[in-house]
């Protein structure tokens, strides 16, 4: 059980599952730090989360968070990266015996760990108290204050509300959500309806300055959250167009390399690979990274080289004017550069069964949605797809629903899943495959209640109970935009390099003396890279080594021009 005193003073919080530890680290502490801290100490991180959730309710400041590293139940980098959620600005260390050194290297990997002690830390005054001065002195230099999270009011089986929450999840806004039926959600509504809403439409949205937004669009939601949607400028060196892993590294090699860059992303970067929960086959990550962690990185990384960041701007049109390149937006404006790196990326392919599309958003959900996965404790949940993205939604869901379903229309999952991921299902005692089986229709007045299941052999149905489906079907490019512009195969992926000479012959229209560049589309100085292009590899590296690589043909381009 946590154990506190004075609320007035930041805190320092402990966890150690050995209470004769714990009670030393925190005399510790509390011996050195005691007048300008409050000492929170715990022996369990079940408690440990409990007293950090009862301190951010509070409006409480934690400045440190020490864990042992071997706890039953949950051990110290697993409670790490819990309260990471919680306090990602407080500074975490791991206390580790020697034998679990490597554990707690990988641990920087995992939950941005700022260091490990060994155990016995004696004397403090050497091995304790230096480490946690300097964590304190960082932790005062940053922006630790809490940020003012945006308020949402809606209903839980509402297609507008999942989008809102969805939108503010994946582009790191914080933000609180309240049922329409709930006494804060019924107060907030009351306030609207003070200022002139009828309080019925939701979702409803109260940004930190008291701005009330009605169902409100993207490009306007992003405006008020302090998302960045209009560019600085009117000409650029490079714009890339999309922001999963392969428009985020082109814009971090961009912009390091001297380029001004410009990334437009029309939803929230990270594209598909930003809504797995987590990603373990990606180089430098031995116990895997989640999406959200990736792209954030990605995106701090690429702004501190100055490259500007566009949310929630729907690009229409691609023109040549001259050695410009335009680009045209749904609003009417446009910007320009010398060059563009087209990484679109791809969707998840819509399920045509009946019920579907009504039910979007209202239990039906199309890729990892992890804003309702906390919804889905305990309940029955079924994926429908067999690729990588399925499978890791599987595990991340298998942790609190009572049964996860992956209906699956191949033989197995060997044909498009990892063997790492099958091992990890076929080990999950909640996760059940069903091979060679569809879904027929879609049923639910409001939200999804049920599913016909079809067997793809025998043809035979079931109707089957089902709140939650998660679906993960194939990939379509979000290419139709540049019909007539940029040539593409069949199936929408784009063009590039050798696929445009496959008769020894650059393209029709093709003006230079040169071939076109590996990455390079039939527009000079237009550039392709990631999942969008056609025979591309599907695979998060592989999309940041193609946005690396196209920014070194842009260069390459500029220098000829």
């Amino acid at each position: 059980m946590a154990q506190a005193a004075d609320t007035a003073r930041t805190v320092i919080l402990t966890v150690d599952d050995d209470p004769g530890v714990s009670r030393a680290i925190a005399r510790d502490l509390r011996r050195h730090y005691g007048a300008d801290y409050r000492i929170v100490r715990a022996e369990s991180g079940e408690s440990a989360l409990e007293a950090l959730r009862e301190l951010k309710l509070r409006g409480d400041l934690v400045a440190v968070i020490l864990a042992d590293y071997r706890m039953p139940q949950m051990n110290g980098i697993e409670f790490l990266e819990q309260a990471l959620a919680v306090y990602p600005g407080a500074r975490r260390v791991l206390l580790t015996a020697y034998a679990d050194t490597n554990a707690a290297i990988d641990a920087i990997n995992v939950v941005d760990l700022d260091h490990y002690l060994l155990k016995p830390w004696d004397p403090p005054e050497e091995k304790l108290y230096p480490v946690v001065d300097d964590l304190l002195t960082a932790w005062r230099s940053s922006d630790y204050r809490p940020v003012p999270a945006t308020k949402v009011v809606g209903h839980r089986w509402s297609a507008g509300s999942s989008r809102v929450r969805e939108f503010l999840a994946r582009n790191q806004v914080p933000y609180r959500w309240y049922s329409s039926d709930e006494p804060e959600g019924q107060r907030l509504l009351g306030a609207a309806r003070a200022e002139g809403a009828d309080g019925q439409r939701l979702p409803l949205v109260v940004t930190p300055d008291g701005t009330v937004l009605i169902e409100p669009e993207p490009a306007e939601l992003a405006a008020h959250v302090g998302l960045a949607t209009t560019p600085t400028a009117d000409f650029y060196d490079l714009v890339v167009i999309g922001g999963g892993p392969a428009g985020l590294g082109a814009a971090v090699y961009g912009a390091s390399e001297g380029l001004r860059t410009v990334l437009v992303e029309r939803s929230a970067t990270g594209g598909q690979a930003g809504q797995s929960s987590r990603i373990e086959n990606y180089l430098g990550f031995p116990d895997g990274v989640s999406g959200a962690q990736l792209t954030d990185r990605a995106r701090r990384q690429a702004g501190r080289f100055g490259a500007e960041i566009l949310t929630a701007r729907e690009v229409t049109g691609l023109e040549v004017n001259g050695a410009a390149r335009v680009v045209h937006f749904s609003d009417g404006s446009a910007v320009a550069a010398h060059s563009v790196i087209l990484a679109t990326g791809v969707s998840y392919r819509q399920l045509l069964a009946p019920g579907c599309d009504s039910l979007t958003g209202c239990g039906v959900y199309y890729g990892s949605s992890l804003t309702e996965a906390a919804a889905c404790q305990g309940q029955d949940v079924y994926i429908v797809g067999g690729a990588n993205s399925a499978g890791q939604a599987a595990m991340y869901l298998a942790r609190g629903a009572k049964s996860v379903t992956v209906l699956v229309r191949g033989e197995s999952l060997k044909a498009s899943m990892s063997y790492y991921l099958i091992q990890q299902i076929e080990e999950t005692p909640n996760i059940t495959v069903r091979p060679r089986t569809v879904v027929e229709e879609a049923h639910g007045d409001g939200h999804l209640e049920q599913l016909t299941l079809r067997d793809v052999d025998s043809g035979a149905t079931e109707l089957v109970d089902c709140q939650w489906m998660f679906v993960f079907i194939g990939a379509a490019p979000l290419t139709d935009w540049l019909d007539g512009t940029v040539l593409r195969d069949d199936h929408g992926f784009i063009l590039a390099g050798p696929d445009l000479t496959a008769d020894g012959r650059p393209p029709a229209e093709w003006e230079l003396d040169r071939p076109p560049y590996h990455l390079e589309t039939n527009i000079p100085g237009v550039f392709v890279a990631g999942d969008a292009r056609a025979q591309s590899a599907k695979r998060v590296a592989s999309a940041v080594g193609e946005g690396a690589m196209a920014v070194m043909l842009v260069h390459r381009y500029l220098e000829q021009s």
